[in-house]
């Protein structure tokens, strides 16, 4: 099982960034995906989630009007488009495939809002 994250890096405030998630190794169709990040000396926050079928999304009320998530199941990707982007929006973003058995984690990609 395999969750690669993409598409970090800095941008300044209220720039755009789009992170990728290619997931391989499982029945993607059967897991919902979610985005989840975490700063120095916080705990890790959900950000958003889909649904397996991508018909439902839901937002952390830090981001919501901001970011976008979606996937896409004949690539067995998950994106999360984040529009403009705040200094606290820095972070590690990880990306999340969750069953009602298994919970699978990606390493990582760092996001850096700063001027």
């Amino acid at each position: 099982v395999q969750l690669v994250e993409s598409g970090g890096g800095l941008v300044q405030p209220g720039g755009s960034l789009r992170l990728s998630c290619e997931a391989s190794g499982f029945t993607f169709s059967r897991y919902f995906m979610s985005w989840y990040r975490q700063s120095p000396g916080k705990e890790r926050e959900l950000v958003a989630f889909i649904t397996r079928g991508g018909g439902i999304t839901n937002y952390s009320d830090s981001v919501k009007g901001r970011f976008i998530i979606s996937r896409d199941g004949a690539a067995n990707m998950v994106y999360l488009q984040m529009n403009s982007l705040k200094p606290e929006d820095t972070a590690v973003y990880y990306c999340s495939a969750q069953s009602s058995e298994y919970n699978y984690w990606g390493q990582g990609t760092q996001v850096t809002v700063s001027s």
